[in-house]
C-alpha cells in the first residue's frame, strides 16, 4: 500500500451510495487521498456479488470499487443507527448518496436532517431522475437511463435496432459527474463556509454526455438538421478487417487518407476531390470509411499497424480485455489474496492518487471509526446488542 496522501488527504467523505456509479465515485475521491466512510447495509452492496471473486463479500468488481474506504453496517432504521450515521456526518465535509428521495425522507436522512446536524457539509444527491420532476421516486438503472438518454437511439441512426453500450457506461458517467461536482462544492464551501445540496441526475447528466456532439445541427433556431452527428453515425465507423485479422485505422486528415489510399495503389481515391477540406471529408464520410476498410484488407494488421506508425495515422490494434486486465499490477489482499489493481488513469507529479487501504469487509472498520466520533468501546458494544451496528466476516 502506497503511504503517498493524496491531494484530497484532509477531506471526509461520508458514503451512502450502492451498485456501480456512487462507489465509482468515492473509489476516485478515496484515490485522490480522502477518508472515504462507506455506511453499507448488513446484506451487502450488489458490486461485492457482480461476478465471481476470492472471497463470497469480494468480486473482482468490488476489489477495485471499495478500495480506499472504511466501512460500516449501520441499521439505519434504528434509531441508534440512524444517530450513529449523523455522528459521523458531524465529522464529514461531503455525504454522497445515491438513495432515491423517497426512501431518504423515510429515513430522515434528506439534507435538511443532515444538514440540521451540519450545517456546512456537501450533500451530493445522485439518483435516475431529477428531484424536482415527476419521475423524482422512479427506479433507475444503468440500462434504463442509456435508453432514456439517446444512447440506444443513437444504434437506431446508425441503421439498426436501438441498443445500448455493453458496459455500464451510464453509471460511470455519472460517477465521474459527481466527482467534479463535489469538488466544485467543496471548494465553494473552503472558499466561504457555506455547504450546500448538489444533485447528479443521471438522465440528464446522460442527456448532457451525448448531445454534446450528437445535438448537432438540430441546436440552432429553427433546426438546420436532425439530431445526429454524421461521423460518428456512419455505419463504416468501426473496426477494419486486415489480410490477418483486426485493426482499427483512423484516417484524419488528407494526407492521412491519401498516404493509405497511395499504399495500396488507389492513386484515383487519393486524387478523389472529396478530400479537399474537412467540410468535404464530412460528407463524404460513408464513402471514405467503406473505401479505406477495402483497402485495409490487403495488408497484414502487422504491416499497417507499421505503416501507420511510419506515416503518423491515428491507429490501434484491437486489445482484448483480459489482456488489458494481464498488464495491471498485482497487490495481496490480506484476506482475498493476491488480485489485480485498476490504475486510476491519472497523473498528478506531486499528489498522485493511490491505493492505500484494501476493499473492507461488512462493517470491518466500525470500532475505529465509531470511536474517532466519541463512542466509547461500552456504547458500541451497546450498539452491536441491539443490531444498529454489525459486521460480516463471510
Amino acid at each position: 500500500m502506497s503511504p503517498v496522501d493524496g491531494p484530497l488527504s484532509d477531506v471526509r467523505v461520508l458514503d451512502l451510495t450502492s451498485v456501480v456509479m456512487g462507489p465509482f465515485a468515492t473509489q476516485i475521491l478515496g484515490d485522490l487521498g480522502a477518508d472515504v466512510i462507506t455506511v453499507e447495509d448488513i446484506g451487502g452492496d450488489t458490486n461485492r456479488y457482480m461476478g465471481v471473486g476470492p472471497h463470497p463479500q469480494l468480486s473482482g468488481v468490488a476489489l477495485n470499487l471499495m478500495r480506499n474506504k472504511r466501512n460500516v453496517s449501520l441499521d439505519l432504521k434504528h434509531p441508534d443507527g440512524r444517530e450513529a450515521f449523523l455522528r459521523l456526518a458531524e465529522t464529514a465535509d461531503v455525504m454522497v448518496t445515491n438513495l432515491r428521495p423517497g426512501p431518504l425522507r423515510r429515513l430522515r436522512l434528506a439534507y435538511d436532517d443532515v444538514r440540521a446536524r451540519k450545517p456546512d457539509i456537501v450533500y451530493c444527491q445522485a439518483q435516475g431522475w431529477p428531484t424536482d420532476g415527476p419521475d423524482a421516486d422512479k427506479p433507475a438503472y444503468d440500462d434504463v437511463v442509456q435508453s432514456a438518454s439517446g444512447v440506444a437511439d443513437v444504434y437506431a441512426l446508425q441503421g439498426g435496432e436501438p441498443r445500448i453500450v455493453p458496459t455500464i457506461m451510464a453509471d460511470k458517467v455519472s460517477g465521474l459527474t459527481i466527482v467534479y461536482t463535489v469538488l466544485a462544492a467543496l471548494h465553494h464551501q473552503r472558499r466561504t463556509g457555506e455547504g450546500q445540496r448538489v444533485e447528479v441526475p443521471m438522465v440528464e447528466v446522460m442527456r448532457s454526455f451525448m448531445l454534446a456532439e450528437h445535438a448537432s445541427s438540430a441546436v440552432p433556431v429553427p433546426a438546420l438538421g436532425p439530431a445526429g452527428y454524421t461521423r460518428v453515425l456512419s455505419a463504416d465507423r468501426r473496426p477494419q478487417r486486415t489480410a490477418d485479422g483486426w485493426i482499427h485505422v483512423l484516417p484524419y486528415s488528407r494526407d492521412n487518407y491519401q498516404q493509405v489510399f497511395r499504399a495500396v495503389g488507389r492513386d484515383d481515391l487519393a486524387d478523389d476531390p472529396c478530400l479537399a477540406d474537412r467540410a468535404s471529408r464530412a460528407a463524404a464520410v460513408d464513402h471514405l470509411y467503406a473505401a479505406v476498410g477495402d483497402a485495409l484488407l490487403q495488408r497484414t494488421t502487422a504491416e499497417w499497424l507499421a505503416f501507420c506508425d511510419e506515416h503518423d495515422i491515428p491507429c490501434s490494434a484491437i486489445v482484448a480485455l483480459d489482456d488489458i486486465v494481464a498488464g495491471m499490477p498485482v497487490a495481496t489482499h490480506p484476506v482475498a489474496g493476491d488480485y489485480r489493481v485498476i490504475p486510476n488513469g491519472i497523473r498528478l507529479d506531486a499528489t498522485p492518487p493511490s491505493v492505500r487501504r484494501h476493499a473492507a469487509l461488512i462493517g470491518q472498520d466500525a470500532d475505529e471509526v465509531l470511536s474517532e466520533v466519541g463512542y466509547s468501546s461500552d456504547e458500541i458494544a451497546s450498539l452491536r446488542a441491539v443490531g444498529a451496528v454489525r459486521s460480516r466476516t463471510s
